[in-house]
């Protein structure tokens, strides 16, 4: 139970106090009226007494009476047996007036993760329990509340004062024993009777008074009776002096008991307590029992459904001046201050002490004189007929019953004693012993009346014998005894179920349960206080629950979800006791409990009756935070009981903004995900316009991909390096068009003026009803620009300066589209569940700050289209629309920079809502035409694209830059052909420049000369060369574009970034750009395969004038398309070559003077002979030119050297000349690299080719019954002699897992050196390849033959040649070996770079026969280092030659090739 006021001994002691009853005149009632009070009013506030009184018990022993308070009524003789409704309806009212105050003591109590904030106190309940105790009807089973003494008062006004005595003593005698009154009831027959002298101080007559007194002492004893002299302040001397009101605390109960008589011809008598509207103060009683009927009051855990008769709209706001008579202590007593007007302190002092005087000199003596009466009438009656009693009870079969338990009754509770019976008897002296707390004689004389009464099965005298006892046992000083909680637990079931007397259970219900919270037994106390809920009465029901609730609380360990369930319970039973702020009070702490626990559909209760409750209570605010909770939650209601729910929150919301209209309050509905807001600035993109194609920019349709975003950054990053020569600006910030959560929101976004600001929200409908929106628009405020406070200017006179639209979208004025235009969407639609996005638009006018601060709109429940009958009032509101708004409240990404950053959680600003709004900017958009979507492998498009200034202000300095630079170019400016604008009439032109040509058997190459600076373009920047670099507002212009289809099959992704700036220098935004993405499917064409070699023809036989044999090139062409394209036939038109240092001489292809034709699978092998580029082009000054060299297989000759077949080749097939670079200076610089590198770079420069294949086709396609001619070209850069090339990337083969290496190994060097000196001398042998010699003349046969040694390399080198070698391989074994070199055997030569030397050697034969001449070991190495490594001339094949007998005639000289 919740802390009281008074103590566990104060609280029993004052609720079984002497009864006093009061007679008074009517002159002596008029004296009183001054003071706007009546006698036993006059007397309330002193009625504790402030000393000790004394009494003696029966054995003359004195005991103490401590904090005696006396209680003081009118006799009235109505009866009153039972509580009637007026009674019920007065403890209504005293819960009803007692609310807790503001400020008031609370408890926080922590249990598990809750806090929980409640009131310390319930002084509603305490008020209820004294009013209750002090109500209780008298009855004819105990005395306690029987008067014990009767105040006879008389004026000293009246004639004769004497007279007025006699006439009210015979009164007093007359109400008591005539038998004509059943109430009041009187203690014993001989009721003392104190007389009392009235005195007005203010009519004067005070020596009268004084007489009269003389004779009243020598008439009725000095302790009989008292002069009492009152009124004594006089208004005109004492108006300013403050008297003090101790009697408010006591007349609001008071006069609500006066009124009962009233209120009871006014109340049926069948009326029960849930009738009576006046409980809240409603003017119409049936309202509140509507509301008792419908589910909110059936259950306390079930809602309304959407058909009940309870919605809130059928509910009237509380009147609180209707009832405020009724409640307000104030106007009962006729207003403050009004109380005692007439006394002064002195006469509060003798009123105390007249009190005092007749306690403790008539009512105490009395008390006592009639205690040892009863004693000695009892103990005189213990012989004869006590004994006799109890015999004849044991005769006729009464027996002792137990005490803890009630066996069945032999009859019911209706056994009455007559008055003298001597069980009453000890039950009147245990009585009057209790009122003056001599609790030990008490207790055993109730214990005696107990056994006598359960003897006589007299279950209502045997219950209220063991409250009683069980009360004196624990009251008792140094409790002799334990506290006998079964006496009670007895008593009450006794009370309850076999004399169904619910008062009398309750009274007994209070104490006990009191008793037990003293000794800390909650739980009992709490079992207890449930036990006693029943249907009769739910305000007793609701104020047992409360106190139940918290019991649990205030346990060792606090039992929180009990205390929250029954407060629930205690709720219900307020709400239906008609007390509506209780029951808030009780729902809004046990909401505490189950907030936020994941037991929505609990939540959703306690919600929905707090929001019903709020709004009966005139508190609308908190009523749409209660149904605010409902809807804003993950409801597990049905789609009927939102509906319901939403229906209400409509009605409750309307309320409140009919209140105040200045401030759009805060809808709960529909749910907006902040954070997902997107903000796109600028137009949204153009569509298709007939063969035109937009660029596709960014769109808020496209998903965010923070992979595009950073390569899309590196794009522009190139773009503005290019415009500033090269380098970055510090204060470089990538565009962003778009902004979203992933993207970097910590600076202000710049805006531009006359472009739109579309901002896509997310709307969630929680609910499973649908939503209607309409008049959406967002709500912002704008600082024009210069309007930041000044030093002048305060931060008030600052902030006055913005502009908000919020007074427009609420009062509905003239909107302020001068300064921003904002978009409206007149109606937008939820269905049930559904994320739906809105795009909100804002074209601003002015530049300074824009903050996009929420949204507004209006809400209404989309009507689901189901008929259902309603009343007109439902109707109504289905059509209900309020409007409010939802702030955009975005939370930015948490800091995690520094340490406090990492400690706490803090986070960064995001400002894509707050855009600066800068002047106007040049705006372009890019048109395509003619563009394709599929392309085969290196095809060759020709396409069109349209630049369009659409804004007004020039722009200049266009760029643009592409992931795949070599998939398009403008062409150059030196080279491109002069080519018709038109798209149409160039339709069936071919793309590359052409000259008609007639082919000859055996023709050399044509060559042309180009310099690198022609086709500039080599990085992923390019320049768009429009006339002027100038497009003025409105002008557009329209530029070649030639597109070469990837080299690599699929689908392939290409990005353009297009730049420009404005001719207006020195604004916020230096530059703007325009995205573009095309999707190109690439299909399989042509695969080229290339490879070199060196010719073997020895130099004085070579066709060059310059002395070196040259390279034969070979390509192989397959046709790998796999007809998906409907290409029928490829052909071979031209093979081109471009290289600084080599190119094609002529082709050596043995097949027809005609072009070559592939079908599907088909391979074409093709052979030319490439030579070096003449020595005088060569030149240092002409190193960046290149030589292209053309070689056309048909009757027309491709200029391979102008746009685009040249750019194609310069962007896609150029090798990196950076690396080359670097070789060449590593090696001339470097001293201490190591003699294998060294070998590496000389060899590798040695075998370096450095020559790029062109092959030019043509496909034949047919295509819609029509034949289409396709034409392309596909590059091969042939980098090193003997190593294949090819057109197709190789795919990466998947690497296959290895150790981890920890420490790289060294190669050999010596495998290294053979593996590369090997390649620096080239080798041949001449000599006959038959040979006649005369055997028989002469024996021995010598044959010359010359070895000729080339140095391939740049670099001099050391040849060793060893002649005394003996083959050992399988294929010299094969032959006759049985030969020898003769002269010298061994030479020592140094080859200088590049150098030919052939030397003459003799061979010597003995016999005919066939025999092999590759026999010389020849070793070369450079002339620094130290070591000599073998050639490959063993590994090449045999030198045969035939040695004939001399019979046989000489033949002519054939050529060894040896290579």
């Amino acid at each position: 139970m919740a802390q009281c006021v008074q103590s566990v001994q104060e609280f029993v002691q004052d609720s079984f106090v002497p009864m006093v009853a009061v007679l008074c005149s009517e002159e002596a009632e008029r004296v009183t009226r001054k003071n706007n009070l009546n006698f036993a009013e006059l007397l309330r506030p002193f009625c504790r007494l402030t000393s000790e009184g004394h009494i003696r018990d029966p054995n003359n022993q004195v005991q103490v009476v401590k904090n005696l308070r006396i209680c003081v009524n009118n006799v009235v003789t109505s009866p009153n047996t039972a509580f009637s409704p007026a009674q019920r309806r007065v403890l209504n009212e005293v819960v009803l007036s007692c609310q807790p105050q503001e400020g008031t003591a609370t408890n926080v109590i922590t249990a598990g993760d809750c806090d929980l904030n409640f009131s310390a106190t319930t002084p509603w309940f305490e008020a209820y329990r004294e009013n209750f105790l002090q109500s209780m009807p008298a009855s004819e089973h105990e005395f306690l509340n029987h008067y014990l003494a009767c105040l006879l008062v008389v004026s000293s006004t009246e004639t004769v004062p004497v007279e007025q005595f006699l006439k009210l003593s015979q009164e007093q005698h007359r109400i008591q024993h005539s038998g004509d009154y059943t109430n009041p009831k009187w203690f014993i027959p001989n009721t003392l009777k104190y007389y009392v002298l009235l005195h007005d101080m203010s009519e004067g007559g005070e020596q009268r008074a004084d007489s009269v007194y003389e004779d009243m002492k020598q008439r009725y004893g000095h302790q009989g009776c008292y002069l009492l002299k009152m009124n004594s302040r006089t208004f005109s001397a004492e108006e300013d002096e403050q008297i003090p009101d101790p009697w408010s605390q006591y007349l609001h109960r008071n006069n609500l008991q006066s009124q009962e008589v009233l209120d009871d011809a006014a109340v049926n008598s069948a009326a029960v307590e849930n009738n009576i509207s006046a409980a809240e103060g409603d003017s119409h009683p049936s309202t509140e029992k509507g509301e008792a009927s419908n589910s909110l009051e059936s259950h306390p855990l079930q809602l309304d459904t959407a058909s009940s008769s309870g919605s809130l709209h059928t509910l009237s706001a509380v009147n609180p001046e209707l009832k405020k008579g009724a409640r307000d202590p104030e106007s009962l007593a006729g207003g403050a201050g009004s109380h005692g007007a007439s006394l002064t302190l002195n006469d509060h002092d003798h009123i105390r002490q007249f009190i005092q005087e007749f306690t403790f000199r008539g009512l105490l003596p009395h008390i006592e004189k009639n205690i040892r009466q009863l004693n000695d009438q009892l103990v005189s009656r213990k012989g004869l007929s006590r004994s006799l009693f109890t015999a004849t009870k044991k005769w006729f079969g009464g027996g002792k019953v137990p005490e803890k338990g009630i066996s069945e009754p032999k009859s019911t509770c209706g056994l009455l004693y007559p008055p003298e019976a001597p069980e009453l008897q000890i039950r009147k002296m245990a009585d009057l012993c209790f009122l003056v707390q001599h609790y030990e004689l008490a207790y055993s004389c109730y214990h005696t009346a107990k056994k006598d009464f359960l003897s006589d099965q007299a279950m209502l005298y045997a219950a209220g014998a063991l409250e009683m006892a069980a009360v004196s046992a624990f009251l008792q000083a140094g409790a002799p005894r334990p506290y006998p909680a079964h006496y009670m637990d007895t008593a009450i079931q006794t009370y309850r179920d076999v004399c169904k007397n619910m008062v009398l259970a309750e009274r007994c219900a209070l104490l006990s349960a009191e008793i037990l919270k003293s000794q800390v037994k909650y739980s009992d106390a709490a079992t207890l206080l449930i036990k006693m809920t029943s249907e009769d009465s739910d305000l007793r029901s609701a104020l047992l629950l409360e106190q139940a609730a918290h019991c649990f609380i205030n346990m060792r360990n606090p039992m929180v979800r009990k205390f929250a369930f029954h407060m629930i319970l205690a709720g219900h039973r307020f709400s239906k006791a008609g007390q509506r702020r209780h029951a808030l009070r009780c729902y809004c702490q046990a909401m505490q409990v189950y907030k936020e626990r994941g037991w929505s559909l609990a939540e959703d209760h306690i919600n929905f009756t707090i929001g019903r409750q709020s709004f009966t209570l005139s508190h609308p605010e908190n009523a749409v935070t209660a149904f605010r909770q409902i809807l804003t939650n993950d409801s597990r209601q049905t789609a009927t009981q939102q509906g319901a729910f939403l229906r209400e929150y409509l009605y409750v919301y309307k309320s409140v903004v009919l209140g105040n209209e200045d401030r759009l309050p805060q809808l709960p509905l529909p749910c907006i995900h902040s954070s997902a807001t997107r903000v796109y600035f600028g137009h949204e993109r153009r569509l298709a316009e007939g063969e035109k194609q937009a660029a596709t920019h960014v769109s808020l349709d496209q998903e965010y991909d923070q992979d595009l975003a950073a390569m899309w950054c590196h794009l522009e990053e190139q773009l503005v390096a290019a415009a500033n020569r090269g380098i970055v600006p510090a204060t470089f910030q990538p565009t962003q068009c778009c902004l979203n959560s992933q993207t970097d929101n910590l600076r202000f976004p710049l805006a531009v003026a006359e472009e739109p600001i579309i901002v896509e929200v997310t709307f969630r409908n929680p609910l499973k009803v649908p939503l209607a929106l309409s008049n959406l628009s967002l709500l912002w405020r704008f600082t024009a620009e210069g309007a930041t406070p000044s030093e002048e200017k305060t931060t008030e006179e600052s902030a006055g300066e913005a502009v908000t639209n919020e007074e427009a979208l609420t009062e509905g004025t003239t909107p302020k589209d001068d300064v921003v235009t904002t978009e409206i969407i007149l109606e937008f639609l939820m269905g049930p569940e559904e994320t739906k996005l809105a795009r909100l638009r804002l074209l601003p006018h002015s530049t300074g700050q824009l903050n996009i601060v929420g949204v507004v709109y209006n809400l209404a429940a989309a009507s689901s289209g189901e008929p259902t009958p309603s009343s007109e009032g439902q109707q109504a509101l289905e059509v209900m629309v309020v409007r409010g708004r939802q702030d955009l409240k975005i939370q930015g990404p948490r800091l995690n920079q520094t340490k406090e950053d990492k400690m706490l959680v803090r986070h960064g600003q995001d400002r894509r809502l707050d855009p600066i709004i800068t002047p106007p900017m040049p705006l372009m958009e890019v048109f395509f035409l003619q563009f394709p979507t599929a392309l085969l492998c290196g095809e060759i498009r020709k396409a069109y694209v349209e630049f369009c200034n659409v804004s007004g202000g020039a722009l200049c300095g266009l760029r643009v830059a592409s992931t795949h630079p070599d998939f398009f170019t403008f062409g150059s400016q030196t080279t491109t052909p002069l080519t018709p604008v038109s798209p149409t009439s160039a339709e069936n032109c071919s793309a590359y420049k052409t000259t008609a040509t007639t082919r000859q058997p055996g023709s050399v190459a044509s060559e042309t000369l180009v310099s690198a600076k022609d086709f500039s373009q080599l990085s992923g920047v390019m320049e768009i060369p429009i006339e002027g670099g100038t497009l003025q507002p409105g002008e557009s212009t329209q530029l070649p574009l030639w597109l070469r289809g990837p080299d690599q099959e699929g689908v392939h992704e290409i990005n353009f970034l297009f730049y420009y700036e404005s001719t207006t220098k020195g604004i916020k935004i230096s530059h703007r750009v325009l995205r573009h993405t095309v999707f190109i499917c690439a299909s399989r064409s042509l695969s080229v395969q290339a490879s070199a070699c060196r010719s073997s023809v020895p130099p004085h036989h070579s066709v060059d004038e310059k002395g070196s044999g040259g390279t034969l090139v070979f390509v192989d062409v397959e046709n790998i398309n796999t007809s998906e394209a409907g290409v029928r036939e490829f052909h071979i038109i031209q093979v081109s070559s471009s290289s600084r240092h080599w190119c094609l001489h002529k082709c050596i292809n043995p097949a027809n003077d005609k072009d070559c034709k592939l079908t599907s699978r088909e391979r074409a092998k093709l052979c030319f002979r490439a030579t070096r580029c003449k020595p005088h082009q060569a030149t240092s000054a002409a190193v960046e030119k290149y030589t292209f060299a053309d070689l056309n297989l048909g009757n027309e000759r491709i200029i391979s050297s102008s746009t685009p077949c040249g750019d194609f080749f310069f962007r896609g097939c150029r090798p990196p000349q950076p690396q080359r670079v670097d070789g060449t200076s590593s090696r001339t610089s470097s001293t201490n690299k190591s003699p294998a590198s060294d070998i590496s770079n000389i060899v590798r420069k040695c075998n370096e080719l450095d020559l790029n294949i062109i092959v030019i086709w043509k496909a034949y396609v047919v295509e819609d019954n029509k034949q289409l001619i396709l034409e392309g070209q596909l590059h091969v850069a042939l980098q090193t002699i003997g190593k294949e090339a090819s057109s197709l990337t190789p795919k990466e083969e998947a690497q296959e897992m290895a150790l981890l290496k920890f420490k790289a190994e060294v190669p050999a060097p010596v495998a290294l050196l053979s593996a590369e000196l090997s390649q620096l001398i080239k080798t041949n042998l001449h000599y006959p390849e038959t040979y006649t010699h005369p055997f028989v003349q002469e024996s021995l046969c010598v044959v010359p033959v010359t070895l000729t040694l080339s140095n391939c390399s740049s670099a001099p080198v050391d040849v060793l040649i060893d002649l005394r070698h003996k083959s050992s391989s399988p294929e010299s074994l094969e032959v006759h070996s049985s030969f020898t070199w003769v002269g010298q055997t061994q030479y020592k030569l140094q080859l200088k770079p590049l150098e030919v030397l052939c030397l003459t050697l003799r061979a010597c034969f003995l016999q005919a026969g066939v025999y092999n001449l590759n026999t010389p070991r020849v070793f070369a190495k450079l002339a620094e280092q130290g070591a000599m490594c073998e050639t490959s001339q063993q590994a090449a094949s045999p030198a045969l030659i035939i040695i004939n007998s001399a019979r046989v005639q000489p033949q002519g000289d054939v050529l060894g090739l040896l290579d």
